[in-house]
């Protein structure tokens, strides 16, 4: 049974690896943005709260957040191990979560950080506007933002996971399979 976390800056290859961590691992791989884009397209009371941030063009509150994560990590296929993509987000959400698992009577067994360098992840993310038609992959002078609200609000949130010994950190460039064999090499050492 394995409960992890995965983090990384935008375009450091997080959903691509989650899904494959998770297949290797038989366990479910929880995305903030799937909980969000369910909860509202199933108009769930939560949903209908979370919209209203989403259409003001605001960041959704960490109290509806945090309510839409506990409600999930609560479903029957959660229950023999999850990965939790893009949550928590800063060290507010690390106390959320550390409450969340508490009640459940659970703790997390490992914290999995994708690195890469900052000039390859603005390239990566322009690519995937090609590709993709991602709008907020297209501007770099935005991607930089991202990047740097990345560092600032997740470092803190990082370095708390280290302190407690449960980080292991991964180069996420270079080929999808080649990345996946060093996430389950460090995930067995």
């Amino acid at each position: 049974m394995t409960r992890m976390l995965i983090v990384g800056p935008a375009g450091s290859g997080k959903g691509t690896q989650s899904k494959r961590i998770a297949e290797e691992l038989g366990i479910v791989a929880i995305s903030t943005g799937d909980i969000f884009r369910a909860n509202i397209k199933g108009e769930t009371e939560l949903g209908r709260e979370a919209k209203t941030y989403v259409d003001a063009g605001d960041l959704v509150p960490d109290s509806v957040t945090n309510r839409m994560v506990e409600d999930r990590l609560a479903w029957e296929d959660a229950a023999e191990g999850f990965l939790l993509d893009g949550y928590p987000r800063n060290r507010t959400q690390v106390t959320a979560l550390d409450e969340m698992l508490g009640r459940l009577g659970v703790e997390l067994d490992v914290v999995l950080e994708l690195t890469a360098d900052r000039e390859e992840l603005t390239q990566r993310l322009k690519k995937r506007a090609e590709i993709e038609g991602r709008q907020d992959d297209a501007d770099e002078s935005a991607i930089r933002r991202r990047l740097e609200l990345f560092d600032s609000e997740t470092a803190p949130m990082i370095a708390e996971y280290e302190s407690r010994g449960l980080l292991r950190r991964v180069d996420g460039l270079g080929e999808i399979d080649e990345v996946n064999a060093r996430i389950m090499a460090a995930l067995k050492g």
